[in-house]
């Protein structure tokens, strides 16, 4: 009855899907085509308004009424295009959306760097779902389409449009700085597969997704935010691997590409060029290799790999030269709408192909139904975005990402009722995991080893936890972003490699690269729950408790012994 049941609900969600899909046009064709809406706006709107169409300008509402005011102004003042939304709260986010929609012209396009949904920049009052690393780790493709389109769904109840995601990036550089766990992983067809899963939901929801970032962040020891990253590869490899992802999503309807702020001389030698302004990337790569129709956005123009060696707002011009629709966060709008109008007077920009680009943007607002655009309703909007519904998604999404990658002995030997030591590492105080199974215990001691302790002090605790008939040894990375190495001494590390016996379950909160700071494997069994979240170590929970099977596969190679798919 259950299975009858599943499958009637799953066969509910693809009708509904497909009713959707229907009822939208294919947004690329969409964009492409002429509207009658589209005509009569760009006609209201004057030559400068219509390059400020293809601005996105930061907002926020976590730095004060003030900062929200003066967003407010230029937006009055240039007519832009749309927002790029930072951190805040979702109420005064909606409360920010309905002022600005007043004093524009024309309907905002909202968008949003929301890889693992409405927390990655409103963790406190929104739902976050699994890193993309972690869900690289499922099996089950349909579980990212579902998060899709609960992702959608919220976006929607927000009043939003836009998400800057999925991350296509092939992360096969463990020391990758700023992608890392915010890739699907390091195989180009499993990354390739999971993006299309999850921007399918996106797109069927009824918001706009984007490839990111191209051609491909996954292979840099350096941090785009901070410094230019340079890719030193041949065109071949680039075209073989890194672009891999887009060029397969390109042909599955991606509507939107991000390009990054990388220096590739393979593609532009052009000196300290970033692929971004590039107009060999942008055009001759996107638009005429790959056949792209969709919109082109850059990434973020205040990054110092974009504005290092172009500033003063010369970057911004080569972004339109380059061919972009939209410039994500210019570091002066009003300067660099000045800048592209002089270029297209002095014929350095062509006016018909700016009017080309405006009239996609406004027309992509059209497909998002922005024609008639609504005030967002506050009234129950925090429960609205943390439905019962949407928390479930994110802990079956949880369990089914948990991975067991070593034997499955010390899981079936687990008793409750044998006296167990929790040793805790990386912590020093009991999180979710350790409160969940001090429940199930009948007779435990917890230690708690926070990585700097002194050799005789571990060594008096080693002695103590070895009392006890079976150890559960939990490493927690309780950093806001899981790191490919954990801060340990050498002392915590050889403590670790001394407990972990056949007497002993590993249990991992880390990213899975963290894997090679220690040494679990002679435990007689290892769960890997990839992030520290409260879901995550749920998961592990039920797990160890025999009450899920984990099902999870290792996402990236982390050594000889543990490749990618490894998990039993």
């Amino acid at each position: 009855m259950i299975k009858k049941l599943f499958s009637f609900g799953l066969l509910s969600m693809m009708l509904i899907s497909a009713a959707f899909a229907q009822n939208k046009p294919n947004f690329v064709d969409f964009i492409n085509q002429k509207h009658s809406w589209v005509d009569s706006v760009f006609n209201t709107l004057t030559p400068k308004q219509r390059i400020g169409q293809l601005f996105l300008v930061r907002a926020h509402t976590n730095l004060g009424q003030k900062y929200v005011d003066s967003v407010k102004q230029v937006i009055e003042k240039e007519q832009l295009g749309g927002l790029v939304v930072f951190q805040g709260g979702p109420v005064r986010h909606a409360n920010m959306f309905n002022q600005y929609d007043k004093v524009s012209k024309v309907p905002l396009l909202i968008t949003f760097d929301g890889e693992w949904g409405l927390g990655m920049r409103m963790p406190d009052s929104t739902i976050s779902y699994p890193y993309q690393m972690t869900l690289g780790a499922i099996q089950n493709n349909n579980l990212l389409y579902e998060m899709g389109r609960q992702v959608a769904r919220d976006f929607h109840r927000m009043g939003m449009h836009f998400n800057f995601a999925p991350v296509v990036d092939i992360n096969n550089n463990p020391n990758n700085p700023v992608i890392n766990f915010r890739s699907f992983g390091d195989n180009k067809y499993k990354v390739t597969e999971k993006a299309k899963a999850y921007m399918d939901g996106m797109v069927q929801g009824g918001i706009l997704a984007s490839l990111k970032h191209f051609p491909g962040h996954g292979d840099t020891d350096v941090d785009s935010h901070h410094d230019l990253p340079q890719l030193r590869f041949d065109k071949a490899r680039l075209d073989s691997l890194e672009m891999y992802p887009f060029r397969q999503l390109i042909k599955d309807g991606a509507p939107s590409v991000m390009v990054a702020h990388m220096n590739i001389p393979a593609l532009d030698n052009t000196p300290n060029i970033p692929s971004s302004i590039s107009k060999k990337v942008v055009t001759d790569i996107i638009r005429k290799e790959l056949g792209f129709r969709g919109l082109t956005v850059t990434d973020a123009m205040d990054m110092n790999g974009v504005k290092k060696f172009f500033p003063n707002g010369e970057a911004d011009v080569m972004a339109i030269e380059a061919g972009h629709d939209l410039l994500e966060v210019s570091e002066n709008s009003g300067r660099a709408i000045d800048l592209v109008e002089k270029a297209i007077k002095s014929g350095r920009l062509s006016q018909a192909d700016i009017d080309a680009r405006v009239k996609k943007v406004l027309a992509a607002k059209l497909w998002l139904g922005l024609n008639q655009v609504k005030p967002v309703n506050t009234n129950r909007l925090y429960e609205d975005l943390n439905t019962p519904a949407a928390q479930s998604l994110v802990q079956r999404i949880s369990d089914a990402a948990v991975t067991l990658l070593k034997s499955d002995r010390g899981l079936k030997r687990f008793d409750p009722k044998k006296s167990t030591s929790i040793v805790s590492v990386g912590i020093d105080q009991t999180q979710d995991f350790e409160k969940g199974l001090a429940l199930q215990l009948n007779d435990f001691d917890q230690f708690f080893i926070k990585g700097d302790e002194t050799e005789e002090q571990l060594k008096d605790l080693m002695k103590e936890a070895k009392d006890n008939r079976q150890i559960v040894l939990v490493i927690h990375d309780n950093r806001s972003r899981p790191r490919s190495e954990l801060v340990l001494n050498d002392a915590a590390k050889d403590f670790i490699d001394k407990i972990a016996g056949r007497r002993t379950i590993s249990v991992m909160f880390t990213n899975p690269y963290a894997m090679n700071s220690v040494d679990v494997m002679r435990s007689s069994s290892v769960l890997l729950g990839y992030q520290n979240d409260f879901f995550m170590q749920k998961a592990v929970l039920k797990a160890l408790l025999k009450q899920i099977k984990p099902e999870g596969k290792l996402p990236v190679s982390i050594s000889e012994d543990l490749e990618n798919g490894t998990g039993l």
